[in-house]
């Protein structure tokens, strides 16, 4: 017998939408810490945006990217987006966003570890090609191939060979990747000498954010001018039009998160797809069937 009555489930979808919110709550929760941690309240920063309207405008752009999911599904498109920056910049926050509201089938997220012995003997794209979209996918590389005219360069992870290998093919490599259909998106996100600074010390104060300290962060902060110097490079020789290079400023990462967000929408011909209305149908009952009671100790412990 169902003994739910409209009022009842009235009052469950009401929680339920609650607890959406504090889904959304809890992924700003590191960056209210981390404000904390590092003794600055970005509300009482002059231009800073309300975090009532960042609410408002960051649940209006993934209410979007919900259109556009289902648009690149039905037209099986294929998006790639590459996201760069430095160390600290908010790649990550703006991924996360990104994806959150979005099926994982369909959007994934792409961060590949140092290639391994194998890899390193690899032509250099290989590695990264094996994750490119399909038709219907979205793929967003957390850092890409762009690795070899940032890191691997500064570090000396690769020769200037190498380099120059990387400088002369990656435009033949992306126009290929243009014209076969697929969509490709270039961001860098950048940020002030001063403000990596700032959240390098937050999560030097925050156990919570130590582990995203690797060594190679702290000695990109000492080499900040030699990146530098590889950017501005990087941008100079691979920055053309099928594969033009996005900066987004991002020393307010919300607004960073927006911008990019925004940006990202405009840069596709999506348009809505008509969703056929769902109705639940009604639950068959077998004569005879009864639920049989679980083992006590298969039960995980109700501790909260």
């Amino acid at each position: 017998m169902n003994d739910s009555t409209p009022s009842n489930d009235h009052e469950r979808l009401h929680e339920e939408i609650l607890d959406s919110l504090d889904e959304e709550f809890e992924a700003e929760l590191e960056d209210a810490m981390m404000d904390r941690v590092g003794m600055r309240d970005e509300s009482s920063e002059p231009g800073r945006l309300p975090r009532r309207v960042y609410f408002r405008e960051l649940l209006r752009l993934q209410r979007e990217l919900i259109k556009l999911q289902s648009w690149v599904v039905e037209n099986k498109a294929k998006v790639a987006v590459l996201f760069e920056g430095r160390d600290a910049a908010g790649k990550g926050g703006a991924i996360k966003r990104i994806t959150q509201r979005l099926n994982p089938r369909v959007c994934r997220v792409v961060a590949l570890p140092a290639p391994n012995e194998r890899e390193q003997t690899q032509w250099y794209f290989q590695r990264y090609v094996k994750h490119l979209p399909a038709g219907g996918e979205i793929v967003l590389f957390d850092r890409s191939w762009y690795n070899r005219a940032g890191v691997e360069r500064v570090m000396g992870f690769c020769n200037q060979q190498q380099l120059e290998e990387f400088f002369r093919t990656v435009p033949e490599f992306e126009r290929m990747l243009v014209q076969s259909g697929m969509y490709l998106i270039k961001y860098w996100f950048s940020i002030s000498d001063q403000e990596q600074q700032f959240r390098f010390q937050c999560r030097i104060d925050d156990p919570l954010k130590q582990w995203k300290l690797s060594p190679m962060d702290l000695e990109s902060r000492r080499r900040w001018e030699q990146y530098t110097v590889a950017k501005e490079e990087m941008f100079a020789r691979t920055n053309f039009p099928e594969a033009p290079w996005w900066v987004v400023e991002a020393d307010d990462k919300k607004r960073a998160r927006l911008n990019c967000i925004h940006h990202f929408l405009q840069q596709l011909p999506y348009t809505e797809v008509p969703q056929e209305r769902i109705s639940l149908p009604p639950r068959e009952h077998e004569e005879g069937y009864k639920r049989q009671p679980l083992p006590e100790d298969v039960v995980v412990p109700s501790i909260y």
